[in-house]
């Protein structure tokens, strides 16, 4: 059953067919010159510093993150393995007026199980949204688009579709069916919280968990669905590493980062489960301090002089590192761990606390997918150290999965809230929200591709 609680708008008049072509030319006649130039600057618009090629991980993130920031907002507000010969990322870079686009390109697959579900395009799906902000009570506010306001639907209208296979839109019968008796795990960030929130929309349409955590705590859940023996988990660690607040009051101060130190919230807590999706992302970019063996390594936009000032990379891979150490680690771990890669914000116009928008509403085509140096460099970065961890679990008969969204994620710069997470506030400025995804929205894709990855695994 799929639910369409959404006003699609009243139903407009019928006009004569020979006057409807004449007024459709003079609007784009009119509307095209005042538009074009915008367009044109969205598109063109150079790097502000474009003879380095890290100056685009600086411009957006050299500041000191504020309470306003999107990662903060809502942290704060409450509720199969790859072979050795894998396909090689060629990552085509071309130069314009100074800057530099790199754009993603995967090889394809065969088809059926071998069918490379991650490269491929958004197509048109008019039967969609599967679920509404008026059905689904899992939706946070900051994520909950159509609540505040936002005009257009034509976003809600797509799936992805690999380029060499049919990808199956999500079936909640089928999946809790997969699920009897399992457990699924989350470990993460709010991009995380986000996943395991579009797929509790998504099973709504069949049944609701009950809340079985054990304490109030939002960024530590625990859902069952007791009709099919299946529960859920989320266990918040934007940095995946042993963290350390340095001002437990404020939150935007920067953080000490253990980086060979595991984070036993959640190391301690998953060798039980059945699947586990670990990820972790846009939390490298704020102000941190790195240890290693207790002792200062190094930091990211920290005003000490005598720090070592490295990149967000440097922090991602040893994250990575210690992430699989903790997971090649496990004595009794059965399941299967799916690595969720970077999914990339899209600012546009500015940086996040620079008036930067995502006003765009509907997804790149393949060819179109420009990804900026920083979420490459993390992508990249993800992907080296996963097969780094990936051949070692193996050895030790441990299946670790990559589950590829980024490219499929960076064709959708028209699926974030944006200045749609809250209602207008009067004199106040607030920051548009590029980061998340709108529920419903592109999110509910990375459960059709978790459910193929499921049944694919299955079938193994």
């Amino acid at each position: 059953m799929k639910l369409h609680a959404i006003n699609e708008g009243k139903h407009r008049r019928k006009t004569s067919s020979k006057i409807a072509p004449l007024v459709a030319l003079t609007l784009i006649i009119t509307i095209l010159p005042v538009y074009y130039p915008y367009i044109r600057y969205i598109l063109e618009k150079p790097s502000e510093n474009p003879s380095h090629s890290n100056d685009l991980l600086d411009v957006q993130t050299t500041t000191t993150l504020s309470a306003h920031h999107p990662l903060y907002r809502s942290h704060l507000l409450p509720p199969a393995a790859q072979k050795e010969e894998e396909e090689d990322l060629k990552v085509l870079v071309k130069r314009k007026r100074g800057w530099r686009e790199a754009v993603l390109k995967r090889s394809g697959g065969g088809g059926g199980s071998s069918c490379d579900l991650f490269s491929g395009e958004w197509v048109e799906n008019r039967e969609g949204p599967y679920y509404t902000n008026a059905t689904c009570w899992a939706i946070q506010e900051h994520q909950n688009c159509m609540k505040f306001g936002r005009p257009d639907r034509d976003f809600l209208k797509w799936r992805w579709k690999p380029r060499e296979c049919e990808l199956p839109v999500f079936d909640p019968v089928e999946f809790l069916e997969m699920m009897k008796g399992k457990s699924l795990a989350f470990v993460g960030d709010s991009i995380a919280r986000n996943h395991m929130q579009s797929l509790i929309c998504l099973l709504s349409r069949v049944a609701y968990p009950n809340d079985a955590s054990k304490s109030d705590d939002q960024n530590f859940r625990h859902w069952e669905y007791p009709d099919y023996d299946f529960n859920i988990s989320i266990f918040w660690s934007p940095y995946l590493v042993n963290t350390e607040r340095i001002n437990q009051k404020d939150i935007t101060q920067p953080f000490k980062l253990y980086l060979d130190e595991l984070d036993e919230s959640w190391t301690s807590q998953i060798e039980n489960f059945d699947y586990v999706i670990i990820s972790a992302g846009q939390w490298f970019f704020r102000p941190t301090i790195f240890y290693s063996n207790r002792r200062v390594i190094g930091c990211l936009y920290c005003p000490e002089t005598t720090i070592h000032h490295r990149s967000s990379t440097f922090s991602y891979r040893r994250a990575w590192r210690t992430t699989f150490r903790a997971i090649n680690g496990l004595k009794n771990f059965k399941g299967i761990v799916f690595m969720r890669s970077f999914a990339p914000s899209h600012y546009e116009g500015g940086t996040w606390d620079k008036g930067g928008d995502c006003v765009r509403t509907k997804p790149f085509k393949n060819n179109e997918s420009m990804m900026e140096d920083y979420s490459l460099e993390m992508y990249k970065t993800q992907l080296q150290e996963y097969k780094i961890g990936e051949r070692e679990g193996r050895g030790k008969g441990i299946k670790i999965t990559f589950m590829d969204v980024t490219q499929v994620m960076q064709l959708r710069p028209d699926g974030h809230p944006g200045r749609y997470g809250h209602w207008p506030l009067q004199n106040v400025t607030t920051t548009n929200d590029c980061v998340h995804w709108c529920l419903p929205g592109p999110i509910d894709a990375w459960n059709d591709l978790l459910m193929e990855l499921i049944r694919r695994e299955g079938n193994r």
